[in-house]
Parts: C-alpha cells; sequence; structure tokens
C-alpha cells in the first residue's frame, strides 16, 4: 500500500493506493503551520489512522511547497514556515519507524500525469505548473529525475531570450530567486497580470482579462497572444535541449483552453521547421495529481 500526502499551507491531504494506483482511503486536515512538534504529530496521527483502517503499514511519499538543501537536507518553506530548518524527512522517518520520500509538489505533479494511460506512451514527459509562479518536473520513462543539486525541472527560473524583450518591448522584471527576466514573471499568474498592468490594461485578475479577450478587446489580443509566444518560447527551449515527448499542463492558467490550441502552432516558431511540437496536453489527476505522485515517489525517483 502507498500512502501520498499533499502538504500545503491551508490543508493535508493523505491517500492511500492498493498497487494498481486506485485509491482506497482518504483524509483532509488543517495544516499546523506555527509549530514544527505540531505537525510532526499531525502526520503521525494521519498514518496511524490509515494503518489501522487499511490494516497494513504503507510507504510514505510526501509532495510540499519549497525545496530540500541537498548537502544538509534541511527545508525551506514558505507555505508551512514550522518545517524551515528541519531535516522534516529524518525527524517523520524516526517518528513514524519507516523511510519517508519527500518531494516538491511541482514535481509530484509531473510524476503522476506521467504514469496515466494518457502519457503512458511517451518516454520524456515535462510536468509544467502555470499558477501562483512556475515550475515543473521532468520525468524519464517513468521516473522523476531531480539531478545532483535537485535543480531538475526548475525551468521558470530561465531567462527570457532578447528576442523577446525586443519584439515586445517587455521589462525586465525582477525575480524572488535573486535572477532578473525569469521565465516565472512573465508566464505564472501573477506575471500574466503584471505584464497586464505594465501595458496598462484594466483586468484585476486573469480570467477578466481571458473575458476581455474572448470579447475582442484589441489589448487584451494582444497581451494573450505576446503570453502565448513567451510560453511557447520557453516550452520549445525546453524540447530543444531534451526532446520531449509531451508536456502537461497544471495550475490555475493551465484552464485557459486557448492554450492547448494555441500553443503548438506558437512553438513552431522556436523549433527547427522539420521539428514537431511534443504534445500538449491537460492533466488527467488535475488538483489530485499532486498527492497521488507524492504515492509514487519512493519507486520512481532518481
Amino acid at each position: 500500500m502507498r500512502y501520498g500526502f499533499d502538504i500545503g499551507g491551508t490543508k493535508i491531504e493523505m491517500a492511500a493506493y492498493d498497487d494498481r494506483l486506485n485509491q482506497v482511503f482518504c483524509q483532509r486536515v488543517s495544516t499546523p503551520t506555527g509549530d514544527y512538534q505540531q505537525f510532526l504529530s499531525c502526520v503521525k496521527t494521519l498514518v496511524a489512522q490509515a494503518d489501522l483502517t487499511l490494516h497494513t503499514r504503507g510507504s510514505i511519499g510526501i509532495g510540499l511547497p519549497g525545496v530540500t538543501d541537498p548537502i544538509s537536507r534541511k527545508q525551506l518553506s514558505v507555505n508551512v514556515p514550522c518545517i524551515t530548518g528541519h531535516c522534516l524527512a529524518e525527524d517523520l522517518a524516526n517518528t513514524l519507524d519507516r523511510p519517508v520520500a519527500i518531494e516538491n509538489d511541482c514535481r509530484c505533479f509531473a510524476l503522476s500525469e506521467a504514469s496515466t494511460e494518457q502519457t503512458q506512451r511517451h518516454d520524456i514527459v515535462f510536468g509544467v505548473i502555470l499558477g501562483t509562479g512556475a515550475g515543473g518536473g521532468l520525468v524519464l520513462h517513468k521516473h522523476l529525475h531531480k539531478g545532483k543539486n535537485g535543480l531538475a525541472g526548475e525551468w521558470g527560473h530561465i531567462p527570457i531570450s532578447a528576442q523577446l524583450v525586443q519584439r515586445y518591448d517587455l521589462p525586465l522584471f525582477s525575480c524572488s530567486c535573486g535572477l532578473t527576466g525569469c521565465f516565472e514573471r512573465y508566464v505564472s499568474g501573477r506575471g500574466f497580470m503584471a505584464l497586464a498592468q505594465h501595458f496598462r490594461h484594466s483586468a484585476t485578475s486573469v480570467p477578466e482579462l481571458l473575458t476581455d479577450y474572448r470579447q475582442g478587446d484589441p489589448l487584451a489580443e494582444r497581451l494573450v497572444g505576446m503570453y502565448i509566444d513567451i510560453l511557447a518560447s520557453a516550452l520549445a527551449s525546453l524540447q530543444l535541449m531534451l526532446d520531449v515527448d509531451a508536456f502537461v499542463l497544471g495550475g490555475g492558467v493551465s484552464n485557459m483552453p486557448e492554450l492547448y490550441r494555441l500553443l503548438p502552432q506558437a512553438m513552431r516558431a522556436w523549433l527547427f521547421p522539420s521539428s514537431q511540437p511534443a504534445a500538449i496536453l491537460s492533466p488527467v489527476f488535475g488538483d489530485s495529481s499532486g498527492v497521488r505522485g507524492a504515492a509514487l515517489l519512493e519507486q520512481h525517483t532518481y
């Protein structure tokens, strides 16, 4: 039995899966974000309840926002501040008396979506999160690839090209990561709205901007075209580097149906003339992919 945890700043979702990845148990509680011992106790209680209900001892994978320092193994998480500075995997393993695998929630999404019927024939799958930020995960032959420094999949912090800056007279936004001009600052939900504000559109949210676009507002049409081109250049760059078979989109902006229609053609302008754009796919499991991917971590990560 596999247990997956999707831990965010508001709630913890825990689910159990059988060998065929059928969900057989699920529970949700509020996340204790302010006290580390309370956080450990909360996870322990959820695991104990699952063990008791299912008459088993499941393997444990955890997906959460933030990063794990590759040397110290300590966590850094803005959304769950109480775990910052702690070796969470080690502490939970001691608390639960079993190994614990921990990974960024974006990578859990990628691993889950690379393990579906939709992607079963694709060897190289890239999960692309377009939400508050822009992140992702690289899955090679059904295994999550992290790399030596745990940086694989951090496409959101690659800088946009000079060609894009010149074409659209784009500002060079500073990023919270310390770099400048990161794709995240243009293609995340916040980035999309930063572009709208810079070019003086009155929309205060992505849905409002898209409504104006669908009603034929000229500036909204220009902004959406700009956004599609910027995102297409990012995905095409990943395809040139990795020869990706399929991109699976997640996060709030991925609910924009125009992406799946417009991106493949827009990517062609950034690829070799003989190259076919990778498939652009919507997620099969959506918001449930995080917990499902976490359950897969133990046997599908390198």
